[in-house]
């Protein structure tokens, strides 16, 4: 579970995990309704200075992002041909921008602290009866998997190339949802053997140990 993490310690990590979570929402709501391709690639050469900044180790972790290459293509193909090319390029430098900007995050901040800085955002579900480190824990687990899954990927494709000489087949699917489903009841099981309560508000789930 912690393949997403960057254990060599950047600049970044040095960030409180609050600050960065919000500095993502915030690009995510500010990008959405822009349009024009120019801005967004603007955007996305800065979040890539980022990577630069943090060192080789970092850059490495770009390759993680491979697996999403044919699916942009195909966005791209698809709005390209039902509206128009640069709308297409919108989408996809867009989509590209905001993936990028999140795996900083990801790669920079372990699970107990992006739990430590969501949990009093969603303070408020107290009210309703509920410990608000449950969904907290519940978006950690999110943010950390995606990185993890798409190096699972990776790795499936790449074996799959090399015994085949092809392609990724969508035969690998299937396989695929299999491994993810049995990461999480693994995740499922660490976390009832380290007695997370979901009922107990004052108890910290386990961080990056999973």
């Amino acid at each position: 579970m912690i393949a997403g993490y960057l254990a060599s310690p950047t600049w970044l990590h040095r960030v409180p995990a609050g600050l960065k979570l919000a500095a993502v929402t915030a690009l995510s709501l500010l990008v959405l309704p822009v349009t024009d391709w120019r801005v967004l690639g603007a955007g996305l050469v800065l979040v890539l200075v980022i990577y630069v900044s943090l060192g080789r180790a970092t850059l490495h972790r770009l390759a993680l992002l491979k697996p999403l290459m044919p699916l942009l293509l195909a966005i791209a193909l698809l709005q390209g041909w039902l509206e128009t090319w640069p709308a297409a390029a919108a989408s996809t430098t867009r989509i590209l921008l905001m993936v990028l900007a999140a795996s900083l995050v990801t790669f920079t901040t372990t699970m107990q602290s992006m739990i430590d800085a969501l949990a009093p955002v969603l303070a408020p579900l107290r009210r309703l009866g509920l410990n608000p480190r449950v969904p907290a824990l519940a978006i950690a687990l999110v943010l950390r998997f995606v990185p993890v899954l798409l190096s699972a990927w990776q790795q499936r494709e790449e074996a799959w190339r090399a015994r085949t000489g092809r392609r990724a087949s969508l035969r690998l699917i299937p396989s695929f949802i299999a491994e993810a489903l049995r990461m999480a009841d693994q995740v499922a099981e660490a976390l009832d053997a380290r007695g997370f309560n979901t009922h107990s508000p004052a108890h910290h789930p386990p961080g990056d140990q999973l």
